[in-house]
C-alpha cells in the first residue's frame, strides 16, 4: 500500500510538470502610484520610464480599457536623472524627454526635488513646462505615501545578457 501511494503522488507530480501555467486575470482597480526615480547614472531613467509603461498599458488596454482618468501617477526624480529634464540637457537626452512629455499629456506628474535641483545649481526655469518643482523628495515620498499611494522604485539593471542568448 505504501508503494501504491508512492507511485501515486509520482505520478501526480509528473503530471503537474506538463500542465501549462494558468493566466489569472485580476480585477484591477484605481491606480495611485508613486514611483521614486533615484538612479547613480542619467541614463538609467530610459529603462525605468519603461515601468510607467508596464502600469499603464495594461490597463489601458482590454479587458480593463481604463482611461488615464483612473489612474494616478506621480514620478519622483531626485538622482543624477534630474540633469535629464533640464532644459539646457534637451539635445542630448531627447528621447527620454519626450516619453515623459507624453505621459504627461496621459496625465502622469514629474516631480523634481528642489534639494536635489539646488545642489545641482538648478532652479524651477531650469526645466521643462511639465515638471513640477517640490521641496524635497524625501517629504513628497512621505506625503504621497500616507494618501495611500502605492511606491514602486524601479530596479535598473545593466543588461548583460540579450533575450535571444538565455531564452
Amino acid at each position: 500500500m505504501r508503494n501504491f501511494a508512492l507511485a501515486l503522488v509520482l505520478c501526480c507530480t509528473a503530471l503537474q510538470t506538463e500542465a501549462e501555467a494558468k493566466f489569472v486575470q485580476t480585477p484591477y482597480g484605481e491606480q495611485k502610484v508613486l514611483f521614486d526615480f533615484y538612479f547613480d547614472d542619467p541614463n538609467r531613467i530610459n529603462a525605468a520610464l519603461f515601468w510607467i509603461r508596464s502600469l499603464m498599458n495594461p490597463l489601458m488596454d482590454a479587458p480593463y480599457e481604463m482611461s488615464p482618468d483612473f489612474m494616478d501617477i506621480k514620478v519622483i526624480i531626485h538622482g543624477t536623472e534630474i540633469v535629464t529634464v533640464a532644459k539646457h540637457n534637451y539635445e542630448k537626452y531627447r528621447d527620454a524627454v519626450e516619453r515623459m512629455r507624453y505621459y504627461s499629456e496621459l496625465g502622469v506628474e514629474f516631480r523634481v526635488c528642489g534639494l536635489a535641483a539646488e545642489d545641482y545649481g538648478y532652479s524651477a526655469g531650469d526645466f521643462h513646462n511639465f515638471i513640477k518643482m517640490t521641496p524635497s523628495a524625501i517629504t513628497e515620498l512621505s506625503h504621497w505615501q500616507a494618501q495611500g499611494y502605492s511606491v514602486i522604485t524601479p530596479n535598473v539593471m545593466d543588461k548583460k545578457f540579450s533575450i535571444e542568448e538565455i531564452r
